[in-house]
């Protein structure tokens, strides 16, 4: 099983990188095969409740290859991870076939779910470097997540989406005219400073009355 998904890592990798010469180079050179093959063993040390194990297997594989992926997350195989430098994948993500994943992207979480909290990742979808899906929802088959885009909610399949927060700009090639994808705009940090502002003013007005 184990040689199994390396064979179906590989092809994906020479699939996708024009630069790949052969498949031998690519199992000795190639972080992002390295990685998916540490987590595979990680993961079965998950499994079978070994989770320490699994997650100093975890760390040493970012060590090496500089991408994290925690050793829960379902990642079938045939996924290809180019460069991979930065590249985080949190506990409930889940990674099905032909999905690309470029350097610096994050499929984590927004800090303020529970139970499923990180991104479920279709077929062939493409994750461009520095992209950030956070959040327990799924996006769609074929999608294109573009650089250093924030995702935030569902993503239609074979859609393409831009920008911070990420918005629909296309759908099967087509154009938007208006983006489909509503993205949350709220600015925690922002909330939280106007509320100390109004405290202040209130603690300003209560000293300034007595006396």
């Amino acid at each position: 099983m184990w040689f199994k998904s390396l064979r179906a890592d590989i092809n994906a990798a020479k699939r996708n990188d024009p630069a790949a010469r052969s498949k031998f180079e690519i199992w000795l050179t190639y972080s992002g095969v390295h990685a998916l093959s540490w987590h595979r063993v990680a993961n079965f040390f998950y499994r079978i409740k070994c989770k320490t194990i699994a997650r100093c297997l975890s760390q040493l594989c970012k060590f090496f290859t500089g991408i994290e992926i925690h050793p829960a997350a379902k990642i079938h195989p045939g996924v290809f991870i180019d460069h991979g430098a930065g590249v985080v994948i949190g506990e409930t993500a889940e990674v099905y076939p032909g999905v690309v994943i470029y350097q610096g992207a994050t499929l984590g979480g927004n800090g303020k779910e529970q139970g499923k909290r990180h991104p479920t990742v279709k077929e062939n979808v493409t994750v461009s470097a520095g992209a950030k899906i956070l959040g327990g929802f799924t996006v769609g088959e074929g999608a294109k997540i573009g650089a250093g885009a924030v995702v935030l909610k569902e993503v239609p399949p074979y859609a393409t989406v831009v920008g911070i927060p990420g918005k629909v700009v296309r759908i099967n090639g087509e154009k938007v005219e208006e983006a489909d994808l509503d993205q949350d705009k709220t600015d925690p940090y922002a909330a939280e400073l106007n509320q100390l502002k109004e405290r202040l003013e209130a603690l300003e007005k209560t000293l300034y009355n007595g006396k």
